[in-house]
């Protein structure tokens, strides 16, 4: 029974994010800063549910809970590749949005298609750069008390608490790399918003202060569910002893999988533009 939900989110995730990159493909006035980062963004929901869901799915209703070493390793790097690249999307929107509202005559100029180019370059470096050590850091473990993962996808932490070795690097690396990724881009991240809030807040029109915040409640949404969701698994891995091993699995597989659910519904209703666009389409 739990694979039904699953397969309902994998399902509207892959229908929703198709639809989106339909629509910002086939529309030429949505070929702005904006909607190609929320492309980019919709690429890498879709990567990161269909590295998890097939599997997760197998598992569930067809007990195929066997995967060999190398394979999970492979859908490890996918999956964190897949997270901080999410992040990096995210922290690029937050930029955009600064730069619209406290720039707005400097837009065009500063984010051109050749930043964007470059900040599509460094959104797939920074995840290989970063995690590609992480691998290398698991390969070197010649011993483990167990080969059952006690999760539904194969996590960093989740194979290295299995290790009968000294697992101290790996876990410091695994740390940085966290706070590397989502600790600095959610740091940018707050930095960017506080000087928009305070740019919106001077804005001397009531109407123009709406339509400012109007333009970034959907962003807000989908940072917060990010984070919020994300933050949460991460702490539980390495602190939280007392949660219910169920639970942790549940929230952590959520986590990966509501994002992905959600970001076309909330961009595509909090977009007059995507909804006007898909309405023209269908």
């Amino acid at each position: 029974w739990l694979g039904i939900p699953f397969s309902v989110m994998f399902a509207a995730a892959l229908l929703g994010n198709s639809l989106l990159l339909a629509t910002i493909h086939s529309e030429r006035s949505l070929h702005q800063p904006m909607y190609v980062l929320l492309a980019m963004l919709a690429v890498t929901d879709m990567g990161l549910c269909t590295t998890i869901v097939p599997k997760m799915l197998g598992i569930f209703w067809f007990a195929l809970g066997d995967i060999r070493f190398n394979a999970c390793l492979t859908q490890m790097f996918f999956i964190h590749a897949f997270q901080a690249t999410e992040s990096g999307v995210l922290l690029a929107m937050a930029f955009d949005r600064f730069v619209a509202i406290c720039k707005p005559l400097r837009h065009s100029a500063i984010l051109s298609n050749q930043v964007l180019s470059v900040i599509g370059i460094l959104l797939l470096l920074r995840p290989v750069l970063l995690i590609v050590p992480v691998i290398i850091l698991i390969k070197r473990l010649r011993s483990y008390r167990s080969t059952v993962i006690a999760h539904s996808y194969c996590e960093h932490m989740a194979i290295v608490k299995l290790a009968a070795v000294d697992v101290r690097v790996n876990k410091a690396y695994g740390l940085f790399v966290a706070f590397v990724i989502l600790g600095f881009d959610l740091l940018l991240i707050t930095l960017s918003y506080l000087l928009i809030f305070r740019a919106v807040f001077r804005l001397p029109e009531r109407a123009a202060r709406l339509k400012a915040m109007n333009t970034c409640v959907p962003h807000l949404c989908v940072f917060l569910e990010f984070y919020v969701l994300g933050f949460f698994s991460f702490l539980a891995h390495r602190f939280g002893h007392g949660i219910s091993h169920c639970v942790h699995i549940l929230l952590s597989s959520f986590y990966l999988l509501v994002p992905p659910t959600l970001n076309p519904l909330v961009y595509g209703i909090g977009n007059a533009a995507i909804r006007h666009s898909v309405q023209k389409m269908m």
